[in-house]
């Protein structure tokens, strides 16, 4: 995500552009979920999403914030190797601030 976003619509919507996720995205964290732990069209191997400027988000929305890092991190887990839904992919996830 290459833009600081202050709201979970906008957060939902820059990490599916930037997963380039399938229209059947639901925009919501469930969906966001499902898509993170599947990643089906993308190719095999690792993949990952720098949140740049998460901390515009923490300030504006603190409990959205930490619902949709909640979200990421339990997908991150998923696919480890171990993992409920681990593949050949893998997602790794990197916040940053602004």
């Amino acid at each position: 995500m290459s833009a600081a976003v202050a709201d979970k619509p906008t957060a939902l919507a820059a990490i599916a552009q930037a997963l380039a996720f399938p229209d059947y995205f639901g925009g919501n964290l469930d969906a966001l979920y499902d898509c993170l732990t599947d990643l089906n069209w993308l190719p095999p191997g690792e993949h990952v999403l720098i949140w740049a400027g998460s901390d515009a988000l923490k300030a504006a929305d603190p409990r959205a914030y930490l619902a949709v890092r909640g979200v990421l991190s339990d997908a991150v887990r998923a696919l480890a190797p171990g993992g409920e839904r681990a593949d050949s992919r893998r997602l790794t996830v990197v916040l940053t601030d602004s």
